[in-house]
């Protein structure tokens, strides 16, 4: 699929700068919750909107079809699916996955995106996940072309544990 196409129509009538506020306030929030990372991963970058704005020293990105243009000059930016690109194991203090796992073709496609993202933390990393909630928006879900797999806070919480991963808190609805 042709992501960057796609993503262009999704986003046409949407003002970016306005956007970027909204991602400034949570990328300070998504860190803070994380203890001031040092080094940061997000592997669905898109625009760049979280990364560009994370207050972090090491910033890395990677995204299938984008090209990184978006990205501030300091992000380490790889064009490629998480899966297959080559990323340092025991390396991140914090993984954000935002609106990413809905994208994946299974729930066992799922799974080995989580596995694979604790092996790329170090010890005491934290993974944090966010996206649409099957449960509070089903009638829109699927209006996203790329919306493959249903997904729920209780659905993320177990694959989480199932990747051999810890939750410390679920918030249902942000």
């Amino acid at each position: 699929m042709d992501y960057e196409a796609l993503y262009k129509h999704r986003f046409k009538d949407v003002d970016q700068d306005e956007r970027n506020k909204v991602w400034k306030v949570i990328s300070q929030y998504i860190t803070s919750l994380a203890g001031s990372p040092i080094r940061v991963l997000d592997p669905a970058c898109g625009l760049g909107e979280f990364i560009n704005f994370c207050p972090s020293g090491a910033k890395w990105a990677a995204d299938l079809g984008m090209d990184g243009a978006t990205l501030s000059p300091e992000i380490k930016f790889l064009s490629g699916g998480f899966l297959d690109i080559e990323l340092p194991d025991e390396y991140f203090d914090l993984i954000y996955l935002s609106n990413v796992l809905e994208h994946l073709p299974s729930q066992l496609a799922v799974n080995e995106f989580l596995v694979h993202a604790r092996k790329k933390l170090k010890k005491g990393g934290v993974v944090i996940v966010m996206g649409p909630n099957f449960k509070y928006c089903a009638d829109e879900y699927f209006d996203c072309a790329d919306h493959t797999t249903i997904l729920t806070h209780v659905a993320v919480e177990e694959h989480l544990v199932a990747a051999g991963l810890v939750t410390e808190q679920v918030v249902p609805r942000f």
